[in-house]
């Protein structure tokens, strides 16, 4: 995954609680073998619905999503998140997540944002009477800022998931930060415990 240290744009208000993963990428879209193409899949029932807000025009180039509580409860699956990013955004903002797709996003390089129901509801207000609002979200110093509203709130972020962010490790990457005494452990294993053939 790559580093990721500060996200800035615009913002999607997506004014919906208790969103599942079933929601957010159908099942149907599980079956493709390729981990690209998800964006299409994303939110695909709703976006029949010529009036959902990811069919409108004002809110297209988001970075960052807004929604309401316990987005991406239900199962786990990392086409959720991969559906998100690859429609472009790089941020979830929410007061709160689904424990394992909040676990996949972190894993994946997708910020979950937790806030204040309070805070969350004003959010969404705010961008939805004006799509242009800018929002910058900081990794580093675990700061969400709307500096044209007046807010700079800290959101909750452990230390091991802020490094992973900054430097854009995935779990593969975790484990390659150990490549060398793994490459020693392999060469003074018993031969015994070496695999047959």
């Amino acid at each position: 995954m790559d580093p990721v240290s500060i996200v800035s744009g615009t913002a999607v208000p997506l004014d919906r609680s208790d969103v599942d993963t079933d929601q957010i990428i159908p099942s149907d879209w599980l079956k493709q073998v390729e981990r690209t193409g998800f964006e299409k899949g994303l939110f695909s029932e709703w976006r029949d619905d010529p009036h959902f807000v990811m069919n409108d025009e004002r809110f297209s180039g988001a970075t960052v999503m807004i929604a309401g509580p316990n987005f991406g409860v239900g199962s786990s699956r990392e086409h959720a998140v991969w559906a998100i990013q690859q429609w472009g955004f790089q941020a979830i903002i929410s007061p709160r997540f689904g424990d394992i797709f909040r676990n996949n996003s972190t894993k994946n390089g997708l910020i979950p944002v937790i806030v204040s129901e309070e805070l969350g509801r004003r959010l969404l207000h705010e961008v939805e009477s004006n799509p242009a609002l800018e929002l910058t979200i900081d990794v580093e110093r675990r700061l969400l800022e709307v500096p044209e509203l007046g807010i700079a709130e800290p959101f909750p972020l452990d230390d091991a998931t802020r490094t992973r962010f900054l430097e854009g490790l995935d779990d593969i990457g975790l484990t390659l930060q150990h490549e060398s005494a793994i490459d020693t452990f392999e060469s003074e294993r018993p031969a015994w415990l070496n695999p047959v053939g």
